[in-house]
Order: C-alpha cells, then structure tokens, then sequence
C-alpha cells in the first residue's frame, strides 16, 4: 500500500467519524431540547481536514497519466482481441461522411 492510499483511508476514516460526531450531537440537542444551528467548530474542522486529505489521495493514488494522442506510440494495437464475437462493422456510423474538412489545431 501506498503512501496516497493510507492518506485516502485516513480521510475517510475523519469524514465518517465527523458524521458519528454530528448525529450524536443531534441527538444530545434532542434530548435537552435545543435547536440545531449547525454542526460544532471541532466537527467543522474534522470535516475539511478530512476532505483536504480524501482530495489529496484521489489526485495522487491513480497514478502516472496515459496519452490520449492517436500518434503515440503507447496508444497502438498490438493484437486483435481473442473474442471477435462483440466486434460490431454494421452501424450507423457509415452514415457520416469518409473525409471531415475540419481540421484542429
């Protein structure tokens, strides 16, 4: 396990204990019965803290980015699948043109 993933379960960890936390409050303020304003400043904090660190681990654990270029070399077909059965040629994108003029840039 990586560094990213221990982080992202010590996020979630943060965000589910701040959830705890708040209905208990709820119910507390049920019981003497006080008005809900809004979660307390410690739960607040607990909350980002665990979001910023949930952030962090879902930015870095996916790891290395691939390129989405037709010309790159990583992007070429080595084989053809072994199961031809799903290979569908008939359909109704013969019904664009062959050649598009629109060049990108």
């Amino acid at each position: 396990m990586g560094a990213g993933f221990v982080v992202g379960v010590l996020g979630v960890l943060f965000l589910s204990h701040a959830a705890y936390s708040t209905i208990q409050y709820r119910s507390l303020l049920k019981i003497t019965e006080d008005e809900f304003t809004g979660p307390p400043i410690n739960v607040v904090m607990e909350l980002i803290a665990g979001l910023v660190l949930c952030m962090w681990a879902a930015l870095t654990v996916p790891g290395k980015f691939l390129s989405i270029l037709p010309q790159s070399d990583e992007n070429r077909v080595v084989a053809l699948p072994s199961n031809l059965d799903f290979m569908i040629f008939n359909h109704r994108g013969k019904a664009f043109p062959l050649s598009i003029d629109a060049k990108l840039k």
